[in-house]
C-alpha cells in the first residue's frame, strides 16, 4: 500500500520550526510513486547509493551500495539492485520482508533521489524493493566530486577484516573530523526506513564526550529524518572516506536538540542540532568510489 502525506512526527517538527505552510506545498512529492521516465534514467546512471536497513539481529545500519552504472534497475514501482552489501558489511545477508530506505546520489551534478519501500528479495547479489515513496531533493550541501575510476577498479587487493567496537576511537574520530559528507538512516514504526544525505564544511560533524553532533541546516522543510527521530530515536550513520575508500558505520540513537539560534556550533542558524550516541561501530574497507578533488557547495555555512 502506498504511503502518502506527512506523518505526525514530521508535522510536529514542521510546526515547531514554523514551516508548516512551506512544507505543505511539498506534500505532493510523497504521492504514489512511479519510477519510469526521469527516475529510471537517473538511477540507471548511478554508481553509488546508501541503504538503510536492519541486520539479522534487528540493529539499524546504513551500508554503501557501489556498482557499475545499470546496477540500479527501476520499473514502475519496483527497484532491483544488482549488488548487495559486502561480506564485511553489517548488512551482509540482510533479511527480506523489512522496510528499507535508499538514497542514490550524483555528486558531479549535485542531484539525489530518495526511495523508501519494502525489501521483498535479498539474495547474494540482488535486492528487490517494492517502492512506497520516491522523490528528489535539492542540491544543497552536496560537495561536487567526479569519480575517475569505475567501482570494480576500486576494490582493495587484500581487504582487511572489518573492525567492530562499541566506543569511538581516535581513528574513527579522524574520519569524522575530515568528513564533509555522511549518510543518515532513520526509521518510523509505521512508515518504514529512510536514508538521507548530510553535507557541510569539513568538520561540521563534531565529536564530544563519546557522541557525535551536527547542526541542522536550512533545507526543504519536509523534515523526514528529524520527524522520524521525533517518534523513534533509532539511527545509523555512514561516513565514506573518498580518498582511501574506507567506510565508518555507526549504529545507535539520535535526538534533536532545540537550542538558542546563534549558539556556538549553530552554523546554519536554525537553532537545531542532532546528537548521536553510538552503540556499535564498524570500520571497514567496503568498496567505494574515490576522488582526489572536491568542490565544496558554495553556500555551506561556516563553522562557528
Amino acid at each position: 500500500m502506498t504511503i502518502t502525506g506527512f506523518h505526525p512526527g514530521e508535522l510536529a517538527v514542521q510546526q515547531r520550526a514554523g514551516v508548516q505552510g512551506l512544507a505543505a506545498r511539498l506534500s505532493g512529492m510523497l504521492s504514489e510513486p512511479n519510477l519510469d521516465g526521469g527516475f529510471r534514467r537517473f538511477l540507471a546512471d548511478r554508481e553509488l547509493a546508501a541503504l538503510t536497513a536492519r541486520d539479522r539481529s534487528g540493529r539499524l545500519w546504513v551500508a554503501p551500495l557501489v556498482g557499475e552504472p545499470g546496477y540500479l534497475d527501476a520499473h514502475a514501482k519496483t527497484l532491483r539492485v544488482h549488488v548487495a552489501p559486502t561480506a564485511a558489511d553489517p548488512l551482509d545477508q540482510l533479511p527480506a520482508g523489512q522496510p528499507i530506505g535508499l538514497i542514490a546520489i550524483e555528486f558531479a551534478t549535485r542531484r539525489r533521489v530518495r526511495i523508501n519501500g519494502l525489501l521483498t528479495k535479498a539474495a547474494a547479489n540482488e535486492l528487490e524493493i517494492a517502492v512506497d515513496q520516491a522523490f528528489g531533493n535539492c542540491p544543497q550541501y552536496i560537495q561536487r566530486r567526479i569519480f575517475a575510476e569505475h567501482p570494480s577498479d576500486n576494490a582493495p587487493a587484500t581487504a582487511e577484516p572489518a573492525r567492530w567496537t562499541s566506543q569511538l576511537a581516535p581513528e574513527h574520530e579522524s574520519i569524522v573530523h575530515r568528513a564533509d559528507t555522511f549518510f543518515l538512516g532513520t526509521v518510523h514504526p509505521h512508515r518504514g526506513a529512510d536514508a538521507s544525505h548530510r553535507g557541510g564544511t569539513r568538520g561540521f560533524v563534531r565529536v564530544e564526550d563519546g557522541q557525535l553532533w551536527w547542526p541542522d541546516y536550512p533545507g526543504n522543510n519536509m523534515f523526514n529524518s528529524l520527524g522520524n527521530l521525533a517518534v523513534d530515536k533509532t539511527a545509523a550513520l555512514l561516513f565514506i572516506d573518498f580518498t582511501t575508500g574506507s567506510s565508518l558505520q555507526l549504529s545507535g540513537t539520535a535526538e534533536v536538540d532545540w537550542i538558542r539560534p546563534g549558539t556556538p556550533g549553530d552554523d546554519g542558524g536554525t537553532g537545531r542540532r542532532v546528537r548521536f550516541t553510538p552503540d556499535r561501530i564498524v570500520l571497514g574497507a567496503a568498496p567505494a568510489l574515490r576522488t582526489e578533488t572536491v568542490e565544496p557547495y558554495v553556500r555551506n555555512p561556516s563553522l562557528t
